[in-house]
């Protein structure tokens, strides 16, 4: 089913680029960015001005002596270049959505769960190089207890229509997420906060139902993230072993000790509930809005405590990147800095850390020969001045220009 998902946007796609694109593949020109200082995440050292090299897709030198011939010159001369930002918990799974996401400096996602495995095709298109997008890590279908429309995403899940409770539900769940070859699977600990007649703190799933979920996935070696707001289900999740918790608003001292030795990581998605707190955005509802007025505290407590006890900490913006969205991981970024991560670890959330977390360290996160070419360039030092990340002015994933606002002057 999934294959013949892939093979139509394929189709479609191809069909729509056909004036730019060769065989459905788009160009990846070599590049040449000139004048660019570099920004290194790990350090925090800032590179004179310079020439960077990115080819087939790969970063080829952080200092050219020459531009080979045939090069596509790019002029960043004044500009700050760091790599691509990541997106630990988004819900994007269309091709417009991708595109907002990408436009915002994310290069790379890590799906939190969409209602069928969209997320998997979307993932296949940016890899063959059909789509200029951010790349993609695929949840597919939530494991949560009611399924609702999603059991429409394969037929093996018709036996779940009655809920998704037992162990047996869970690992079969688990098993058609496999089935169509996800990266990393999404379950809960609590209710949600973006439903009015629901409490976050409430526990879903117990520390042994969540622990079969762990070890059916970890047969193909695939990891768990987990959404929990509440204490004792985000307690639970920790000790079945998952990955990462997402959101972790009421988390106590000894959960995150818990966290800081398990290895455990936090995806706190502050900004999502500062959008409960705001009118219109992804939520717009007044008990909702006096929710998160209570839950904005917790949570920036949580993040204060978290980053004390030395909790890896990784950005995630909780949206599908719709056109009313306000939620940008660039917000995020921003935020913790005012919570009291330094620029440079803020920077680190969205990028080293966050690729640490999605075990592709070695190949992106950072600026470094032979990495995958996923940049962006801003107008001033993060470093010095860390809300300069929200204004990005050249988007670069996989070595394919996906957005360029270059040259400010006519010409």
């Amino acid at each position: 089913m999934i294959r013949r998902m892939i093979s139509m946007l394929l189709l479609v796609f191809a069909f729509a680029t056909s004036a730019t694109a060769q065989n459905g593949v788009l160009p990846r020109p070599d590049l040449a960015l000139t004048g660019v200082r570099t920004i290194d995440v790990k350090t925090g050292n800032v590179s004179s001005p310079t020439t960077v090299l990115l080819s087939a897709g790969k970063i080829a030198s952080l200092s050219a002596d020459r531009i080979p011939e045939g090069a596509e010159r790019i002029d960043l001369t004044g500009l700050f270049l760091l790599p691509g930002l990541m997106d630990a918990h988004t819900h994007l799974d269309t091709l417009s959505e991708a595109r907002r996401a990408l436009e915002s400096g994310v290069t790379t996602v890590r799906s939190a769960s969409v209602g069928s495995f969209r997320d998997v095709a979307l993932r296949e298109l940016v890899r063959a190089g059909r789509v200029i997008g951010p790349d993609v890590l695929a949840a597919g279908i939530f494991v949560t207890t009611n399924l609702g429309d999603s059991i429409l995403a394969d037929l093996d899940l018709a036996e779940l229509a009655g809920g998704v409770n037992t162990l047996d539900d869970l690992r079969r769940l688990v098993r058609v997420n496999l089935k169509h070859g996800v990266d990393v699977i999404k379950t809960r600990g609590t209710e949600r906060a973006g439903l009015p007649d629901t409490d976050p703190r409430k526990q879903v799933y117990s520390e042994a139902q969540l622990r079969a979920v762990v070890e059916e996935a970890a047969r193909q070696n695939v990891p768990i993230l987990c959404h929990a707001h509440g204490d004792e289900g985000a307690r639970a999740a920790v000790q079945a072993g998952v990955r990462s918790i997402e959101h972790g608003t009421y988390l106590s001292d000894e959960t995150l000790r818990l966290m800081k030795e398990r290895g455990t990581y936090l995806v706190p998605t502050y900004s999502t509930v500062v959008d409960l707190t705001e009118p219109d955005g992804d939520y717009d509802n007044p008990i909702l809005r006096l929710r998160g007025a209570h839950m904005l505290p917790q949570l920036a407590s949580t993040i204060r405590r978290a980053h004390a006890l030395g909790v890896p900490i990784v950005t995630g913006a909780d949206t599908g990147y719709g056109p009313e969205s306000l939620l940008r991981i660039s917000l995020e970024v921003v935020a913790f800095a005012e919570l009291g991560l330094s620029p440079l670890q803020a920077l680190q959330a969205a990028t080293v850390r966050a690729a640490e977390l999605f075990r592709i360290g070695d190949q992106t996160g950072s600026l470094e020969v032979g990495k995958e070419a996923d940049v962006i360039a801003v107008v001033g030092n993060p470093l010095e001045d860390i809300r300069t990340i929200q204004d990005v002015v050249l988007v670069i994933s996989n070595g394919r220009v996906g957005l360029n606002r270059l040259p400010f002057a006519k010409q």
